[in-house]
């Protein structure tokens, strides 16, 4: 075909073609001028930045097309107009960095994630006329936002989020000025910045992105800021506002994110929102006084993600979910969400991420396995019952966590979970599974870090006859990191423990044996948690413990174990802050040497055959909260020297002796047992009132349970204490910050009970029977408002019962039996309920409930003791009060009479004619009597 044939519209559009091209070349690789490089040279040289961590300014340059240099972008004609210093490092300021502010054709400036040192964004940036973009987020800045930012004029996007540095603006209006000649912005990113109050936004009316996260904004939010119509994202988390969520959010035509997590939102939350068409993202999370439903989803919704964690929404999840099928994050943990989970989940083929924990969801759990882009699923702390199928999770290769911890859930374990090759975490403890375990498919998950299998009903198959045991040895795999088989069937040797495990538990199981694994080649010496409580183990305990450098907990209590306690154990693990070896038969001395490192926190050593002292050397445990070596053989004094961070100390059933008379003092003391000793001596010289630990607090750290967060960011290890309670040990495993005993029996303690104990205003036991004790029961006890039980029997008090004690409306324990109490028992609250034998062993007691009536002394002296009339009293002055009613009675008709003489006239005529009528009558019958007596 002739070239000359070719339409004239061809060459046309050829050379227009060409000439984009061309224009698009020269754009992309034009040189940039050399008073531009020599400019950014200067900038060079000008900023401080760390040249190993850079990855842009290092590289720049003499030689080097400057255009061509990293995070520097020029137009055609070879001007700067975007820089882009991001996360380099950069620090000290640029307030006189005269060659950034000649860069007059800047259009895009970014400066964020580095540290200036908490200077001033520099006024002079006003010269950067052209600039479009400006992000200065995370970068250190620090004072007044500068006014000349309003001079920017062309700005579309302006980010100075999280600045921590830069001061409140406590007048809103400074910051509306600020923003008002900016009427082309259209993002805007003020996170982190104190702005205190709502800004007024309609100076900005093609603002689509407004972010004030964290910005100590209180509501209510400013109507201007509903009259941006063009408004698509919307973050207002972390403020105070204190509202209801308004309606006329359903009125943005454009939103496609709604972020309001930790904004104090309350009430009932509209519907309408959660069906605007555009909406993308909706995030209502941690707002605990937010309630309301989730409504109907019509066809073809636009939701991508819903995060509603930490709120009071309710009621069931809609079928119509699966309509949102683009929707990929559901976050409703710690709802009170309630009924099944839709069976149309399974439509949900974009599901990425699924958290329906700590709900009331019952029945079933649904199918994912068309989901095959799931990555997380938890929905533990449900109700949630049936057995799981091989096709519930088959095919998902990207499931990372699967948690269905904490249900009901029955049957088999499926060999599905066994085969997702992503599988980092497998969560399946508290529910009903039961049956074998094929422990060597864990083999085939390559990624597994973490599982859990406790609390079910297993048994393990590990490829041998026995399917109740473990090879020996069984090595598990090595990249499980967090290992917990506790509380399940298993028995036999104790397997090693995965190579690079950090935490591993086998308690409350059936384990017999424990072998050393440095017979085998193959120790792991990483582990931070180590349980293997409530099992069978026999033997000593293996030194090579000691070899776990980073151990924090060692728990080997209640099993068989003997022989000595390894010096090494408190000697050479510095991390170790919980150990735990009671319940064996171990003997010996407790170990002198405890290291001056030593960051131990609880120590367990009760129900041993132990003996010696205490160590000295345990105040070197200058975080040592809990000392426990009570059931043992320690022959010693009381430990004064132990540290003064010591919150519970238990010496019960040893052969301390000796009298308390400590100089130093334990100010946060709150439980103290040294029960079924033989220390003596008065109860004075002990200093009650330095208990500090004893007494209410405001505080908000003692109402926390005792425990430590240890290893695992959610994992919060309790500490027990038994305590005695009518005679039995009982166990208690969530010791509050503000339960406080004291259990003094069973020893040679003689003389007063001192007052000062009464100031220890969070007592809830006392127990000081079976001593010596003389003098009265301190009135002043009816200050412990929080006493629920007091044990005072088997001593030699005298005197009466305070009525005091009956104001003690939590008391539900008492006993004084076995005293030299007199008087009446007092009668108010609790007391009516407390049985005889309680008061039983004092002669000179009478009253409820005892048989032995009060005699009146008794009653006259039990109604003064009690500052109370009794009810003899009330019958005597019922005499007093009829006696003095007839005196006024008779004097007020004696006065009538003597005062008023036609009355007295009238009255004694009344009187005559009465007196005649009676006295005829029995002169009549006289007579009547005398002739009768004649006549005869």
């Amino acid at each position: 075909m002739a070239i000359s044939s070719l339409p004239k519209s061809f060459f046309i559009f050829i050379l227009f073609y060409t000439t984009i091209s061309i224009t698009n070349f020269d754009h992309a690789y034009s040189h940039c001028l050399n008073n531009q490089k020599t400019l950014l040279l200067s900038l060079k040289n000008d900023l401080i930045f760390d040249p190993s961590l850079s990855r842009k300014l290092v590289h720049w340059n003499q030689t080097d097309d400057c255009c061509s240099w990293e995070g520097v972008e020029c137009d055609g004609t070879g001007y700067v107009i975007s820089l882009q210093l991001d996360d380099e490092a950069i620090s000290g300021e640029i307030e006189n960095s005269s060659a950034l502010f000649s860069l007059t054709y800047l259009e895009n400036l970014n400066l964020a994630d580095n540290k200036f040192n908490y200077t001033q964004i520099p006024r002079g940036i006003h010269y950067l006329t052209n600039l479009t973009h400006l992000n200065l987020s995370d970068a250190g800045f620090a004072g007044q936002i500068p006014v000349e930012l309003s001079l920017l004029t062309r700005l579309v996007s302006l980010d100075i989020s999280w600045n921590q540095g830069i001061e409140p603006l406590e007048e809103h209006l400074d910051l509306t000025m600020l923003l008002q000649n900016l009427t082309r912005l259209e993002e805007l990113y003020l996170d982190g910045i104190d702005i205190s109050s709502m800004i007024i936004l309609s100076s900005l009316p093609v603002l689509n992105t407004l972010s004030l996260i964290s910005c100590n904004l209180q509501g209510p939010i400013d109507p201007s800021l509903f009259q941006l119509h063009s408004l698509s994202v919307l973050r207002l988390d972390q403020n105070n506002l204190s509202m209801t969520a308004p309606h006329l959010f359903a009125n943005f035509s454009s939103l496609i994110t709604l972020s309001l997590s930790r904004c104090s939102l309350e009430g009932s939350f509209p519907e309408s929102i959660f069906q605007v068409p555009s909406l993308q993202n909706l995030d209502l999370s941690y707002n605990k006084l937010l309630s309301g439903t989730i409504p109907e989803f019509p066809q073809g919704g636009s939701m991508r993600s819903i995060e509603l964690s930490f709120t009071n929404f309710s009621g069931s999840l809609p079928d119509s979910l699966s309509n949102l099928s683009m929707l990929s994050y559901i976050g409703m943990s710690f709802c009170k969400f309630t009924g099944r989970i839709p069976t149309t989940l399974a439509n949900l083929t974009e599901l990425v991420y699924v958290d329906l924990s700590d709900n009331f969801f019952t029945g079933a759990i649904p199918l994912f396995h068309m989901s095959k882009k799931l990555a997380h699923i938890d929905l533990s702390f449900n109700n949630l019952t049936g057995s799981l199928s091989s096709t519930h999770f088959e095919g998902l290769s990207n499931v990372v966590s699967v948690n269905l911890g904490y249900n009901s859930l029955s049957g088999s374990i499926p060999q599905s979970l066994l085969h997702l090759p992503s599988l980092e975490e497998l969560w399946l403890p508290s529910n009903q599974f039961e049956g074998t375990f094929q422990l060597e498919k864990i083999q085939n998950l390559r990624n597994l870090t973490g599982l859990s299998l406790s609390f079910n009903r297993l048994s393990v198959d590990a490829g041998r006859n026995d399917s109740m045991g473990l090879q020996k040895p069984y090595h598990f795999p090595s990249f499980l990191s967090d290992f917990d088989l506790h509380s399940n069937q298993l028995r036999g040797e104790l397997p090693l423990p995965p190579d690079h495990a950090y935490y591993v538990d086998y308690s409350n199981n059936y384990f017999d044996n424990l072998i050393n694994p440095l017979n085998t080649g193959n120790f792991n010496s990483t582990f931070s948690f180590f349980s293997v409580a409530n099992n069978s183990l026999s033997g000593a305990i293996p030194a090579f413990l000691c070899n776990s450098t980073y151990l924090e907990v060692l728990d080997l209590s209640f099993n068989n174990l003997s022989g000595h306690i390894p010096p090494c154990l408190l000697e050479n693990l510095d991390d170790l802050q919980v150990l735990k070896l009671g319940g064996n038969s171990l003997s010996g001395d407790i170990p002198n040497k405890v290291s001056v490192r030593s960051g131990l926190k609880a120590l367990d050593l009760s129900n041993n055959n132990l003996s010696g002292s205490i160590p000295k050397s345990l105040a070197n445990c200058k975080s040592l909260q809990v000392v426990n070596v009570g059931h043992n053989n320690i022959n010693d004094s009381f430990p004064c020297k132990l540290p003064s961070s010591l919150r519970v100390l238990v010496l019960r059933s040893n052969r301390f002796h000796g009298e308390i008379a400590c100089q130093e003092r334990l100010p946060n003391l709150q439980i103290i047992d040294i029960a079924s000793n033989n220390f003596s001596g008065y109860l004075h010289p002990i200093a009650f009132s330095s208990w500090r630990g004893m007494m209410m607090s405001r505080d908000a750290e003692r109402g926390a349970n005792l425990g430590y967060n240890i290893i695992r960011p959610s994992f919060y290890y309790l500490i027990e204490v038994a305590l005695t309670i009518k005679g039995l040990e009982r166990n208690v495993a969530k010791i509050s910050g503000n339960l406080a005993s004291i259990d003094f029996s069973s020893n040679n303690f003689q003389g007063e009970i001192p007052d000062a104990i009464s100031d220890l205003s969070s007592l809830y036991l006392l127990n000081m029977s079976h001593n010596a004790l003389s003098g009265a029961i301190p009135k002043s006890f009816g200050k412990l408002r929080q006493l629920g039980s007091l044990d005072l029997s088997v001593n030699q008090l005298r005197g009466m019962i305070p009525g005091e004690l009956t104001e003690l409306t939590f008391l539900s324990v008492l006993n004084l039996s076995y005293n030299n109490l007199v008087g009446k028992i007092p009668t108010g609250h609790q007391f009516q309920t407390f049985s005889p034998d309680m008061f039983e062993g004092n002669a000179g007691l009478c009253g409820f409930p005892l048989n032995t009536r009060c005699s009146g002394s008794d009653e006259k002296d039990s109604s003064h003791e009690n500052s109370e009339p009794d009810e003899e009293e009330e019958i005597e002055w019922s005499y007093v009060s009829a006696a003095f009613g007839y005196v006024v009675g008779l004097g007020s008709i004696v006065w009538i009479l003597v005062c008023c003489g036609s009355l007295r006239l009238t009255y004694f005529d009344k009187v005559d004619k009465i007196l005649g009528k009676i006295f005829d009558h029995h002169g009549r019958k006289r007579r009547n009597v005398r002739r009768l007596s004649t006549q005869q």
